[in-house]
């Protein structure tokens, strides 16, 4: 039944929560469900290290370390609008620790401070990931307030890609490699149809579906103790094949069950997945049965969407029919 009637989601000011930075905001985000939320928004497993960590004169607000990689990331909050002292800082910090990763947390960012990070991500300023995130606070008919970290700049995937593959990987990158080489070897050794590439020391694990820009993805993390599997869509279009998609929900879910649409709204991607937890990586027991979820999950969702993708027609399928003679 469609409601008669929606909620609108109304901003909340962050000093009614949060008086003061360093005593109030700073100590919440390092808690691990806080510092999680953040991880889940920039699709990274961020570990806390330390609060208020000495750097010469100054004092880093958070020290955490990326999993996957094992880069030391700092963490730099503003609870106002951005200022090219804060700027100095988080590069000075960065050097200071060697740290790969810079997470800057404000209120509001002024344009030229957003074009400085994007020009850094995308002129590959040599192996340093900086992303730039807005922090606001929103609830609906007088709810209690919800966080929200929104994207504003990121690193260049391309490049960060790149970037990951020329080093050795990290122990977390190293367990990662060997699960996914032995989930190839049981998949083979099923006599699968799955169509199985080289895997890498990397988080997930694509299979093709025909189509590019859309990708059966499985994911893995030792940090939070889950797998998954599920649909990923990529480019200028996810959200509208996304949405195309969605129509269809109902058939596509008596194929494969219950599933989770995220359309991932600060982000340009979008996923639709299942997960199964707790799931422990670094258990090598538990791999069989994570492997043969695996492999009828990805079947089911091969079975359930690689048609319904191939058939959807976007808006860079009706240009490319118009340009023809």
């Amino acid at each position: 039944m469609i409601p008669q009637k929606l909620g609108t989601l109304e901003s909340v000011d962050l000093r009614q929560i949060w008086l003061d930075e360093a005593r109030d905001f700073t100590p919440w985000l390092a808690r691990q469900e806080n510092l999680e939320l953040l991880s889940n928004a920039l699709s990274l497993e961020l570990e806390f290290e330390g609060m208020e960590i000495p750097v010469g004169p100054y004092r880093v607000d958070i020290v955490a370390k990326e999993a996957l990689t094992e880069s030391r990331a700092v963490i730099e909050n503003q609870l106002e609008r951005t200022d090219h002292d804060h700027l100095g800082k988080v590069i000075c910090y960065a050097a200071g620790l060697q740290a790969k990763i810079v997470i800057w947390i404000a209120r509001e960012f002024t344009e030229e401070h957003r074009q400085a990070i994007d020009f850094l991500n995308q002129t590959g300023f040599g192996d340093l990931r900086l992303y730039v995130v807005q922090m606001r606070l929103l609830c609906i008919g007088g709810s209690l307030p919800a966080p929200h970290f929104e994207i504003i700049s990121s690193p260049n995937e391309y490049l960060d890609t790149v970037i990951k593959d020329q080093g050795m990987p990290s122990a977390t990158g190293a367990l990662y490699l060997e699960f996914w080489e032995s989930f190839r070897a049981f998949c083979l050794k099923q006599g699968t149809n799955l169509n199985l590439t080289k895997p890498s020391a990397r988080h997930y694990y694509n299979l093709s579906v025909g189509r590019s820009e859309f990708s059966v993805s499985l994911w893995i993390s030792a940090t939070r103790k889950r797998i998954s599997c599920g649909i990923y869509l990529r480019g200028p279009n996810a959200k509208q094949a996304f949405k195309l998609l969605q129509r269809d929900q109902a058939t596509i879910e008596e194929k494969t069950g219950p599933l989770e649409w995220m359309e991932l709204p600060a982000k340009q991607d979008c996923r639709i997945v299942k997960f199964r937890e707790p799931i422990d990586i670094e258990n090598r027991e538990q791999w069989p049965m994570a492997f043969a979820w695996r492999s009828e999950q990805a079947r089911l969702f091969l079975d359930a969407l690689s048609e319904p993708i191939r058939g959807l027609v976007i808006e860079d399928d009706a240009e490319e029919a118009t340009e023809e003679p």
